[in-house]
Parts: structure tokens; C-alpha cells; sequence
């Protein structure tokens, strides 16, 4: 019998039982899956040091086991990584733009009423602080397009909203901000 049909002799013969001790140890069945998979990856790739077939079931316990222990671990990494990055942002919390709008809702659908080109450039260079140029280069255009796009989506969102500083959803501060002068 070659090593590849005994490989699958032992997976078909043990996949619903390991299936069981991961689907026992884990919170979620992708988990679980998971946890198989490696441990048949590892049964693979050694196959030729697999023991007999008495006691192939007790190894791939074994395995699954080693490859559980690391599962575990690296959950509790993911939560302290998970917990340091969260005090991180806590402490660095960069305020968002819209917060600091009393009429945000009215922006907002007011924004959402631009095209995607429109609606792009103008958070590109308002809310993300970008340059014109510096815009032009994540969207793929000439910085003079991108000065030619940003004007005109300052002037549909303005339409939109309109030019009453008493209207809701007017946002001279944050969406109207001049942009500097950069070099051409």
C-alpha cells in the first residue's frame, strides 16, 4: 500500500473522532476544524514516521493535542496583544472629525449622496489630513486632477448642504478647512 492510501485510510478512519476531542476543547467548531486540519497537516507531512496502524489513533491524539495547546496559546496572545493595542488607542484616541459636528447625521447623508470619487477626495483630505497630491497619489490621478476633483467636491457637497452657516449640517470647520499652498 503506498503512503499516500494509507494516509487516507488514517484520515478516513480517525477525522470523525478527532473532530470530536477538538469540537470538546475549543469555543467554536471553526476552531475545531482547524485543529483537525493541522493535526492531519503534521500527519502528512511525517508520514513516514506514522506508527502502526494499533496505534496511529493514540498519536494523532497527541498531535491534536500539541496542536491545541498552541491554539490555546496563541488565543491568550491575541487577548493581551488584543488588550495592549485597546489601551494604546485609549491613551493616543484621536477624536473623529464627524464627532465634533452638531449636525453630523445631516453631513453624513449629505456625504453619502456624493459620488464614490467625490465623496473619496473629500475624506481624503479632510478627515485623513492628506494633501491634494498626497491624495492624488492613493487614488491613482495627477495632483492637478485630484485639486480639479477636490474643488469640485467641496462645491457638490456645499449644494448639498448649502452655504447657510445657520443651516443644519453646515460644517465651515471641518469640511470647508483651507487647504495649504503646495508646490505645483
Amino acid at each position: 500500500m503506498s503512503s499516500e492510501d494509507r494516509f487516507r485510510r488514517v484520515y478516513a478512519g480517525n477525522f470523525q473522532a478527532l473532530l470530536a476531542y477538538a469540537s470538546r476543547r475549543v469555543e467554536q467548531p471553526d476552531d475545531a476544524a482547524d485543529v483537525v486540519a493541522e493535526t492531519f497537516l503534521v500527519a502528512w507531512r511525517r508520514s513516514a514516521d506514522l506508527p502502526c496502524d494499533d496505534e496511529i489513533r493514540l498519536w494523532l491524539y497527541g498531535v491534536a493535542r500539541r496542536v491545541l495547546a498552541n491554539h490555546h496559546r496563541s488565543g491568550t496572545r491575541r487577548e493581551r496583544l488584543g488588550e495592549r493595542l485597546r489601551q494604546r488607542l485609549t491613551a493616543v484616541s484621536t477624536p473623529d472629525p464627524g464627532s465634533e459636528v452638531p449636525q453630523r447625521l445631516a453631513v453624513q447623508a449629505a456625504l453619502r449622496r456624493l459620488n464614490d470619487t467625490d465623496r473619496e477626495m473629500l475624506l481624503l483630505t479632510v478627515w485623513e489630513g492628506l494633501q491634494p497630491r498626497e491624495a492624488a497619489a492613493v487614488v491613482g490621478v495627477s495632483p492637478t486632477a485630484a485639486r480639479t476633483r477636490l474643488s469640485r467636491a467641496r462645491a457638490r457637497l456645499r449644494e448639498l448642504i448649502g452655504d447657510d452657516p445657520d443651516a443644519p449640517g453646515h460644517v465651515l470647520d471641518v469640511l470647508a478647512v483651507p487647504v495649504p499652498k503646495e508646490g505645483r
